[in-house]
């Protein structure tokens, strides 16, 4: 039995974050659920430290880019993502931000903050921002409101996908498993 999702997201930061790898596991998480899934990216600089911006449809949908006003929610991993990128979420949405200072966001949307850069080094793993910024957003959205309809997005759904891709790389996957586990339990 397939479940039923109408889920849109758009993942923002820049060239060398790992956007494109957290879109991934997101995407992947949807698969394994049977859910349709759309995706499609665009960088601006086309090399590391340009603006990168993704999007994440999940359920049933004809063309994979999301229009302003239309994400239910944002992943951003700069806090100056948000600012740029905003607009594409509606109103009731969420927007989960890396920032070590509070942000200004629309009154109309959730906003979840937190300085995952600070978190990645102390991890000693500067590069895992973006999992301690995806497991942050699942602390933050799975299971309530925002996420009430969907399923697939859970912590032990996107344990399973890193497991399955890294399990010839313990090393990696200790390291993501941490980093994931580090920024869920910011909540």
């Amino acid at each position: 039995m397939t479940e039923t999702v109408q889920q849109q997201i758009i993942i923002s930061g820049v060239g060398g974050q790992g956007v494109l790898f957290v879109t991934r596991l997101m995407a992947e998480a949807a698969i394994a659920r049977e859910l349709p899934v759309l995706t499609s990216e665009t960088h601006g600089m086309a090399q590391r430290g340009g603006t990168v911006i993704s999007h994440l449809k999940v359920g049933d949908f004809a063309i994979p880019l999301i229009r302003h006003g239309r994400a239910d929610g944002m992943l951003a991993l700069k806090a100056e993502s948000v600012v740029q990128f905003e607009g594409f979420v509606k109103s009731g949405g969420w927007i989960v931000a890396n920032s070590a200072v509070p942000l200004e966001t629309d009154h109309q949307i959730e906003t979840f903050v937190a300085d995952a850069d600070q978190v990645a080094t102390a991890l000693e793993n500067p590069k895992a921002v973006n999992l301690v910024m995806l497991g942050y957003c699942l602390a933050n959205t799975t299971g309530n409101r925002h996420t009430a309809k969907s399923s697939y997005m859970t912590m032990d759904r996107i344990v399973t996908v890193l497991e399955t891709r890294f399990k010839a790389r313990k090393d990696i996957l200790t390291a993501s498993l941490a980093a994931l586990e580090a920024g869920f339990k910011l909540r």
